[in-house]
């Protein structure tokens, strides 16, 4: 069974991005596969764990991408959070990176997704 797991909060602390959910389960059932996704369509980027009854992906939509911009930038380690777990995202910031580096300049991935990448990853820095 594939199940989205939709992002609802983003937050820099300790020189940590946390991405939070809402989700029940707890998160010490799912192991990080450090693989990424795209979802032009949904203007979000996709992380994917495991768990015992399939993938699940964690879907980020753009509203947390200024946020993860900066984390990226501050090279912080990125987390999915919820109520008392979290769980490591191995691999987060080499895959977004990828990602990013790929989709910049790339009408493949539509233009509304490769305009919206470039005003929050390749924007200068101030």
């Amino acid at each position: 069974m594939n199940q989205k797991i939709l992002i609802t909060n983003v937050k820099i602390e300790n020189n940590e991005v946390l991405l939070s959910t809402d989700i029940e389960t707890g998160l010490g059932e799912f192991a990080a596969t450090g693989q990424m996704l795209v979802d032009s369509d949904q203007l979000s980027f996709i992380y994917i764990i495991d768990k015992e009854d399939g993938y699940h992906y964690v879907n980020i939509p753009a509203v947390a991408w200024s946020v993860i911009q900066e984390g990226l930038q501050a090279g912080a380690e990125t987390y999915l959070t919820n109520n008392g777990g979290r769980l490591k995202l191995e691999g987060f910031h080499n895959e977004m990176e990828y990602l990013i580096e790929n989709i910049i300049g790339n009408s493949n991935y539509g233009e509304e997704m490769v305009t919206k990448v470039e005003q929050v990853f390749a924007a200068p820095s101030a």
